[in-house]
This record gives structure tokens, sequence and C-alpha cells, in this order.
């Protein structure tokens, strides 16, 4: 049964740092790639970053240079490292991995605000 836990969300300020973090079981997490989604209130749900089993990475253009997707493979954890974080990077976010099925975990909430 796949399982995803998603952490390390909260209140920032403006151009302040988070490290989100999702923990994976169910799938030989090795095998597959991983992606940070995040949906902000009214909006929908959005690619943020994705990372394949190679360690190659992608990221939307609102955050290059700014997010860093990685994982552990000993630990089936994926990691989101958010920098100089501004007022509209405030949503859910959310990790998901490159599986047949769709799977999502409860999310995080990120909130970036002076």
């Amino acid at each position: 049964q796949v399982q995803l836990v998603e952490s390390g969300g909260g209140l920032v300020q403006p151009g302040g740092s988070l490290r989100l973090t999702c923990a994976a079981t169910g799938f030989t997490f090795s095998r597959y790639g991983m992606s940070w989604y995040r949906q902000a209130p009214g909006k929908e749900r959005e690619l943020v970053a994705v990372i394949d089993s190679a360690g190659y990475t992608n990221y939307a253009d609102s955050v290059k240079g700014r997010f860093t997707i990685s994982m552990d493979n000993a630990k089936n954890t994926v990691y989101l490292q958010m920098n100089s974080l501004k007022p509209d990077d405030t949503a859910v976010y959310y990790c998901r991995p490159a599986l047949p099925r769709d799977y999502w975990g409860q999310g995080t909430q990120v909130t970036v605000s002076s």
C-alpha cells in the first residue's frame, strides 16, 4: 500500500527558507521519479519540481533558482528545499511518485507572510 507523508511546512516571512520532506512507503522508491506539486487557494494544483530515478531534475519557471528537489533512496524520502520564499509560494505542497496510479499524501501547508 503506497503511503506518502509530507512535512516541514509552516509560516515563514518573505525571503525565508523551508525544507519540505516526503516519506514514501509501499513501492520500490529508487525505481521511480518523484514530484512536488502545490495548490494555492482558488487555484489548480500545479507542478513545482520533478526528479527522476537517475537524479535529473526540472522545475517550474516560477521556482527556478530558488527551490531544489532531492532524493535519499536509503531513506525513501524526497525533499524540497525552498529559499527566497515569496507570498506567491503560499500553498499546500504535495509529493507524488511517478507510478502508474495517482497517489497523494495529505500535503503540508506553506504560508509566506510578514
